[in-house]
């Protein structure tokens, strides 16, 4: 009788063990399948390398990034004190047609305002950009559920002036 209840109770626990990972699993590729905005920046012609233009797109196959608001971060400029920053992306220029989103293969393109929040006397440093680290934030609506956000964190980005002409990379664009 003892031997029976210790073997339902086993079978239990690995039932319940199964339905864990299963869940866990379907949860796991769920969340893949959301999309994520990837970011590219144009190449610095003249002026300013923080009054550059950068491309956001949607490359996901299905879902589109409804409700799109894209935000700007400087995290950090080395040996100057700023603290990270989060502004909101200006220009932002949506394809023909779309609201404030992108369905899938759509890229808007946007700015930065980097330059109002550098001060006086680091704004005068010819080579600030060189120190800096940017990234973006997305914020967008879940797919199929409108009523919940997605908060996404782009990889950081530094001036890569070993290109011709320099553009903003991520550090995996080395």
């Amino acid at each position: 009788m003892m031997a029976r209840d210790g073997a339902q109770s086993l079978e239990r626990l690995f039932m319940t063990l199964i339905v864990l990972m299963v869940a866990g699993a379907l949860g796991f590729a769920v969340w893949s399948l959301r999309p994520v905005p990837s970011y590219v920046s144009e190449e610095v012609k003249e002026g300013s390398p923080f009054d550059v233009t950068f491309k956001v797109e949607n490359k996901d196959a299905w879902f589109a990034l409804a409700n799109l608001k894209i935000g700007c971060v400087l995290d950090h400029v080395r040996a100057s004190g700023l603290p990270p920053t989060l502004l909101e992306a200006t220009d932002v220029k949506f394809p023909q047609g779309a609201a404030r989103g992108l369905e899938p293969g759509q890229s808007a393109t946007f700015t930065c305002p980097f330059r109002s929040l550098i001060g006086h006397p680091i704004n005068e440093d010819p080579g600030i950009a060189q120190r800096s680290e940017i990234y973006f934030q997305a914020k967008y609506d879940v797919p199929l559920i409108d009523f919940l956000r997605l908060t996404d964190n782009s990889v950081r980005f530094f001036l890569n002036t070993h290109l011709l002409p320099p553009r903003w990379t991520s550090r995996s664009q080395k």
